[in-house]
């Protein structure tokens, strides 16, 4: 299927490795423009030279999406390259859940700053840019937690589920501008947060993943692939999804127990 992104220009927050990675890889082979942004600079230009020996044409930009004027640079920079905005991911994220009385104040705060205000600042500053071309596609990347908060997952759940009302809330505002705002809330997922996790403990990264969708008791019985994360997102960022809005879609191998 043609998802009928060639020229059109994403831009991934979160975007040097793991799901980011994979989704920028699945865009450029579909023709589009990608502008990166992620906090550590040798993963980010590793990813992009893989991305432009496969031809594409890939925008890097180093930047904190925790602080506000580095996520709006990273919107500018990406429109002064690019000349327009097409579509926008907020990826920017990890998994940080601990017992509620062990989570200061700060933490909340980091929490808070790198998962919701990051993406409510990158969605407020691509807003003028989606406009002008026309109508355009927003994709929150959030966690099953959202839906389904757990014991001891707190921050991550509470303000995963804070960017779940996001999504709802633009969807209705911006539709009339033609711009469609949807959710991805990831299960178990090959990512490189799992990669390091599996390093940490010093086990083989296939055996760990197998343990945790043993552990997990994931319908499926295997751990997510990156790959089938990025297909769904391009294809939500795409004209082919261009009557879907307002949606969280699971992808998680049957997990939640929520629909």
């Amino acid at each position: 299927m043609d998802l009928e992104l060639g020229g059109k220009v994403v831009l991934v927050t979160g975007g040097s490795d793991g799901l980011g990675a994979a989704l920028a890889r699945r865009l450029v082979r579909e023709g589009a423009k990608v502008a990166l942004c992620a906090r550590g600079p040798e993963r980010l230009e590793a990813t992009a030279a893989s991305l432009r020996a496969e031809g594409g044409d890939v925008l890097t930009i180093q930047a904190d999406v925790s602080k506000a004027w580095e996520v709006e640079h990273f919107v500018d920079a990406a429109h002064a390259r690019f000349g327009r905005v097409d579509a926008l991911v907020n990826n920017a994220g990890s998994a940080a859940g601990r017992p509620f009385h062990s989570v200061t104040d700060a933490e909340w705060e980091a929490d808070l700053q790198l998962k919701l205000f990051a993406a409510v600042r990158a969605s407020r500053q691509a807003m003028p840019f989606l406009r002008d071309a026309g109508g355009g596609s927003i994709v929150n990347v959030l966690a099953i937690s959202a839906k389904t908060p757990g014991a001891h997952s707190t921050p991550s759940s509470v303000s995963r589920a804070a960017g779940l009302a996001l999504t709802k809330a633009l969807s209705k505002e911006l539709g009339p501008h033609g711009i469609r705002v949807n959710a991805v809330l990831v299960g178990i997922i090959e990512s490189g947060q799992w990669v390091r996790r599996a390093q940490e403990v010093g086990k083989p990264v296939e055996s760990f993943q197998t343990e945790m969708a043993r552990h997990a008791g994931i319908p499926l019985g295997r751990v997510g692939r990156a790959d089938e994360f990025a297909d769904l997102v391009a294809f939500l960022l795409s004209p082919r999804g261009g009557y879907i809005s307002g949606a969280a879609i699971n992808v998680d191998g049957g997990l939640s127990a929520s629909v």
